[in-house]
C-alpha cells in the first residue's frame, strides 16, 4: 500500500484528543540540546502554533500536518552509528507516545528504533517504551484530564489578564480572547498550549510549577473540576517529583565488602527494595576511586535523560569526614556527595543519597537512669495571623527566576548515623540502618507514602533499638540516623510496579 494512504489511514484512526496528547508528548520541551542536528532555531513556531489554529479554528489539519511531517522525517531517516541526533531523541519520544496511546503506526520502522537505542548503550531493561516517556509530562496530561473544558477556558482567560507575560506573542492573539473548549480535544490543546508556553517563557518547568498551580487556583471549582477532583487535588499533583511509570529511577549500590560483616546482605536488600521500587539498579562491589570516576562518566551518558530519579547507597567504614575504599583509600565524603548532584542528566530531578558507615566512635551510651526526669521545654509566640500577612513581601514575577539552579538542589542525602558517632552493624546481616530502611520502604511501597515519611518513621525505628558494641566492654548503645534536604518538590515512592508486563491501558 501507498505510504500516503497509510499515513491518511492511521491518522484517521486516532482520536481528536489523542492527537493532541500524541502532539504534547512528541514536542517535548526539555529536549536536550545542544544535539548533532540541531541547528538552535527557535521551535516556538512549531510547537505552539498547531495548538494556537487548532484552538481558534476547531481544525485538526495544522496537527495532522505536524505529525504527517514527523512520520515521513523518521521513514526517510539513516541511523548513523555512534553519532547521537535530534532526531535519534525524536524518534524514541515519538514512538514511546504512540506506544502509551496505542497508536503505534504499523508501518513505524521499530528495527531504526532498535538501531537507535543501541546507539544509547540501553541495556535489555532500557528498552521499556515506558522508560522513553517523560514523566513531566505525564503528570501534566493527568492534570489537563482532571479538568473540564470550563477549568482550562477559566485557566486562559486567567493567563490572557497578565499583559506583561503575553504582550506581543502572536499565537496568543490567534487563539483570541474567548475560547468555546467545549469540542472533542479543543481542551486538550488549549491546555497544551498553556503548559508550551509558560515552558517557553521559562516560567514553569518540571520542578517549578507554581505559575500553572496559580492559574488553577484561580478557576471555579464547581465548573471546572472533573467528577471527584478537586482544586487542591489538581494543584497537590503538580507539587511531587514527577516519577510517572517504570521505571521509577536509576538506582547505583556501591558497598565495600572487605572487613565488613554481612556486607553481602546489604547488597542483598538495597537490590531487592530498589526492584521492587521498580529501579533500574547497578551494583559495584568493593569501589575505588577510580570505580567512582568511572561511574560518573557512565551516569554522564545521553540515555540518562530518560530517567526520573537517582539513587546511591554508598556502604563501607568511616569517619567524621571520609569513607574508606576497597583499596585502603579515602574519600572525603563531602566530595562525594558534591560531585554527583552536578551531573547533568539529572538535573531538576530528585536524586537521593544513603550513605551508611561510621561517622566518628562516639556511642550514645545507655547508663542507667541518669536521664530519667529531663524534659525540653519552648516558649509559644501568639502572632496574629494578620500581623503575618502584613510583614509580608510582596514577591512579583519580575524578581523570580527558575533558570539557574544551586547544583546541590533536588537532593537528599541520609546517613545512617550522626556527626562523630558510630553506625551500628549485626555480624551475619550488616548494617541495622540497610536492614530497618529496606524493611520500611517494602511495607510503605503501596500506601503511597513520601520518602521523607519513611525517612522520619525510619529515624524512630532505628532509635528504638538497642544495640552493643563487639568489644570486650559490650557497651548498649543507641544509633540516630537522619537527612538532609534540598528538595524543592516531595518525592512519593511509587506503587508495586511489575517491569516485566505492561499492565498500562492506553488513555482516551
Amino acid at each position: 500500500m501507498d505510504e500516503v494512504i497509510q499515513v491518511t489511514q492511521w491518522l484517521s484512526s486516532i482520536t481528536p484528543r489523542k492527537k493532541a496528547k500524541l502532539f504534547f508528548f512528541t514536542t517535548h520541551a526539555d529536549a536536550p540540546s545542544p544535539m548533532v542536528g540541531s541547528n538552535d532555531v527557535d521551535t516556538h513556531e512549531e510547537t505552539q502554533l498547531p495548538l494556537a489554529t487548532t484552538v481558534a479554528l476547531h481544525n485538526f489539519k495544522n496537527i495532522d500536518e505536524f505529525l504527517k511531517k514527523k512520520v515521513n522525517t523518521f521513514s526517510c531517516y539513516n541511523v548513523i552509528e555512534n553519532e547521537i541526533t535530534k532526531t535519534d531523541y525524536e524518534y524514541l519520544r515519538f514512538y514511546s507516545a504512540c506506544k502509551y496511546l496505542d497508536v503505534v503506526p504499523p508501518f513505524l520502522d521499530l528495527e531504526k528504533i532498535s538501531a537507535i537505542q543501541n546507539k544509547f548503550e540501553m541495556t535489555d531493561e532500557e528498552r521499556d517504551y515506558r522508560l522513553l516517556l517523560d514523566s513531566a509530562d505525564l503528570v501534566l496530561e493527568k492534570v489537563c484530564d482532571s479538568l473540564k473544558p470550563a477549568g482550562v477556558s477559566q485557566m486562559w482567560t486567567a493567563l490572557r489578564k497578565d499583559r506583561n507575560l503575553i504582550r506581543g506573542v502572536k499565537t496568543i492573539d490567534i487563539i483570541g480572547f474567548f475560547v468555546d473548549p467545549n469540542p472533542t480535544g479543543i481542551k486538550e490543546c488549549l491546555f497544551f498550549f498553556i503548559v508550551r508556553f509558560l515552558q517557553k517563557a521559562d516560567k514553569i518547568n518540571r520542578v517549578n510549577t507554581n505559575r500553572l498551580e496559580r492559574l488553577i487556583a484561580q478557576c471555579d471549582e464547581s465548573s471546572s473540576c472533573e467528577e471527584g477532583k478537586t482544586i487542591d487535588f489538581i494543584i497537590d499533583s503538580l507539587r511531587f517529583y514527577p516519577t510517572e511509570l517504570y521505571p521509577f529511577g536509576s538506582c547505583l549500590i556501591m558497598c565495600v565488602i572487605e572487613g565488613r560483616d554481612g556486607a553481602m546482605q546489604e547488597i542483598e536488600k538495597t537490590m531487592v527494595i530498589s526492584r521492587h521500587l521498580g529501579m533500574i539498579t547497578h551494583t559495584e562491589k568493593n569501589p575505588t576511586k577510580e570505580t567512582i570516576e568511572l561511574v560518573k562518566k557512565e551516569l554522564m551518558k545521553p540515555k540518562y535523560q530518560f530517567y526520573s530519579s537517582f539513587t546511591c547507597w554508598f556502604m563501607s567504614h568511616g569517619d567524621s569526614n571520609s569513607m574508606v575504599l576497597a583499596d585502603g583509600e579515602t574519600i572525603e565524603r563531602e566530595w562525594f556527595l558534591t560531585s554527583f548532584p552536578d551531573i547533568s542528566t539529572f538535573q531538576l530531578k530528585p536524586k537521593v543519597f544513603f550513605m551508611v558507615s561510621c561517622r566518628g566512635a562516639n556511642k550514645f551510651s545507655l547508663k542507667g537512669d541518669e536521664f530519667e526526669g529531663q524534659s525540653a521545654t519552648c516558649d509559644y509566640y501568639d502572632i496574629g495571623s494578620a500581623l503575618i500577612r502584613n510583614r509580608m513581601l510582596d514577591i512579583t514575577d519580575s524578581v523570580r527566576d527558575i533558570s539557574y539552579v544551586q547544583p546541590m538542589m533536588d537532593t537528599l542525602v541520609a546517613y545512617s548515623t550522626i556527626l562523630d558517632h558510630l553506625s551500628g552493624r549485626a555480624n551475619t546481616h550488616g548494617s541495622i540502618y540497610v536492614d530497618r530502611a529496606c524493611v520500611l520502604m517494602s511495607e510503605n511501597i503501596s500506601r503511597g507514602r513520601s520518602l521523607t515519611e519513611i525517612l522520619e518513621h525510619l529515624s524512630q525505628d532505628l532509635h528504638e533499638i538497642l544495640q552493643e558494641t563487639m568489644d570486650e566492654d559490650r557497651i548498649v548503645y543507641k544509633q540516630a540516623c537522619h537527612y538532609d534536604s534540598f528538595f524543592r518538590k516531595t518525592l512519593k515512592l511509587p506503587y508495586t510496579r511489575h517491569p516485566k508486563e505492561d499492565v498500562h491501558s492506553a488513555p482516551q
